[in-house]
């Protein structure tokens, strides 16, 4: 609990002990909880403010003064290292992509600025295609499949780092919600994946590589050039939602945990902080 004590000037000593007693008769505690939206990297606190009460007509005013000045003043406390989100939180929406399209698209407009030596990419997606199709897009101008999860036919999942890529099996499932996690780590080449919050045996990519910037990030095409070179027969059809991207490797539980959009560890970006722009003929749905 962090207290705010007023200077003797105003009557108030330590610990909000009353000095001029001819003045002063009773006490009145006020307290109000700070919040904050968005990641926090720090806690926040309490506010309490104590002050007293002063005989005659400006005892209520110096009181209000004082709460507004503990409200609004310069000095009110802040959790440590607090940043506040301005990013919408998409909550239970998904973005839905109504038919095959050589242009529709989500832009995801983070920002990347250091290149990538271990990174994790969740995303939930529902359809009935069977036909190959792109859910998640990174490229630079040196390489347009830098990072791509991409599914070529039901019970399959192919994904790429800088241009090499590998497959993992899963059952079939037509017209099922699918929750897909995948981390990579360069010192070692090693690649995890989950399918439905359940991990597959690890296999290996790209040892020694290391992931580029900038980048165009995209949902449901393929670039095969920087922000395009789409192709409509590996659009996506369907619903995407609960998209999370971490510079770093996650845990089986943290996989589980963003399945339900509850992850513990703070994203480059996700759904409760996405940024993104709409292209062509997607909606954001309840």
């Amino acid at each position: 609990m962090l207290s705010r004590h007023f200077p003797t000037a105003l009557g108030l000593g330590d610990e909000g002990q009353c000095h001029h007693k001819s003045r002063c008769h009773s006490r009145v505690s006020w307290e109000q909880p700070l919040s904050s939206s968005g990641w926090l990297r720090g806690p926040s606190f309490p506010t309490v403010v104590t002050v007293a009460g002063f005989d005659g007509a400006m005892g209520p005013l110096w009181l209000c003064l004082l709460i507004l000045a503990a409200l609004f003043g310069p000095t009110a406390p802040q959790g440590e290292a607090t940043r506040v989100s301005t990013l919408p939180d998409l909550g239970s929406s998904v973005f839905v992509f109504p038919r095959e399209s050589q242009s529709a698209h989500v832009q995801v407009t983070a920002t990347l600025e250091k290149p990538l030596n271990n990174f994790t990419v969740c995303l939930k997606s529902y359809t009935d295609l069977t036909r190959p199709y792109s859910l998640f897009s990174y490229a630079t101008r040196k390489q347009s499949n830098e990072i791509l999860l991409f599914k070529p036919k039901p019970g399959q999942y192919d994904f790429n780092v800088g241009n090499k890529f590998l497959s993992f099996t899963v059952p079939e499932v037509v017209g099922g919600v699918e929750h897909v996690c995948v981390s990579w780590e360069s010192s070692t080449g090693i690649v995890r994946f989950w399918f439905n919050g359940k991990p597959w045996p690890r296999k290996g990519l790209q040892k020694g590589y290391t992931v580029g910037v900038p980048a165009s990030i995209l949902l449901g095409q393929d670039q095969d050039s920087f922000g395009g070179g789409f192709d409509a027969q590996q659009s996506f059809v369907g619903e995407i939602s609960s998209v999370y991207m971490w510079d770093m490797g996650i845990s089986t539980l943290e996989a589980v945990s963003a399945m339900y959009d509850t992850p513990g560890q703070t994203p480059i970006f996700g759904w409760k902080n996405f940024p993104y722009k709409i292209v062509g003929e997607v909606y954001l749905k309840p």
